[in-house]
């Protein structure tokens, strides 16, 4: 019997007791250490409605500096590909999302290089942690880094949707000092899949992609809250 098989019917009796619903946003147990600190991070709206967690140097103007140092996203720690997932399908993920995510960067600040970076120079620096599979109505019982996340696809009911989830984390710190001035957290959903078989796409993650590229183009730190 696999370890998965072992877990499941425990595990989907301590989640229906605690919840009926998917959490829209990342637990302090799913942080992955990719970011320097955590510290400070509260909920708010992005430009297009997602809640996020985010902190905010005071005094943070972005007004003030002059360009941007972009590191290219990467997964953190190295994904491992599954039979939903396959490398090729990591790789294309990852490479959707820098061209679009550099893309919409560039909009709000020329991106240089780090030769050419001066004392008005922010550097960006982010990375996919986490790419999921979520049973509709569930919550996971087990998450780890880049791996998929079933909560039991199958029910007194019969199979159940699921929600595939992609995890981000993502910090803007000035080039020279390493001074933080941003730190960003958040949990984006593509499309949804019809059972545990079948098989992630980039296509299917190509939602999340499109809603971080327009929170960043419309991106304002001083936001409500």
């Amino acid at each position: 019997m696999t370890r998965s098989k072992v877990l499941l019917p425990a595990a989907i009796a301590l989640i229906m007791a605690l919840t009926g619903c998917t959490t829209k946003t990342v637990s302090q147990s799913q942080y992955s250490g990719f970011l320097s600190s955590y510290e400070g991070l509260e909920k708010v709206k992005s430009p297009s409605g997602a809640t996020v967690q985010r902190w905010v140097a005071p005094g943070f103007d972005v007004s003030q500096y002059d360009s941007v140092v972009v590191q290219p996203l990467s997964y953190y720690p190295q994904p491992k590909p599954t039979d939903r997932i396959d490398q090729a399908t990591l790789d294309a993920l990852l490479s959707q999302a820098n061209q679009q995510v550099g893309g919409a960067i560039a909009q709000r600040l020329p991106v240089v290089s780090a030769q050419a970076a001066g004392p008005r120079t922010l550097l960006f620096r982010g990375a996919i942690t986490g790419v999921a599979a979520e049973t509709q109505g569930l919550r996971p019982y087990e998450i780890l880094p880049i791996a998929l996340v079933l909560a039991g696809a199958v029910t007194a009911a019969g199979e159940r949707d699921q929600n595939t989830e992609l995890y981000l984390e993502g910090e803007l710190v000035e080039f020279r000092s390493g001074k933080p001035v941003m730190r960003l957290v958040r949990k984006g959903f593509g499309k949804t899949l019809s059972d545990d078989q079948q098989k992630i796409t980039t296509a299917d993650m190509r939602p999340v992609i499109d809603q971080l590229t327009r929170d960043a183009i419309q991106f304002n730190p001083h936001a409500a809250q």
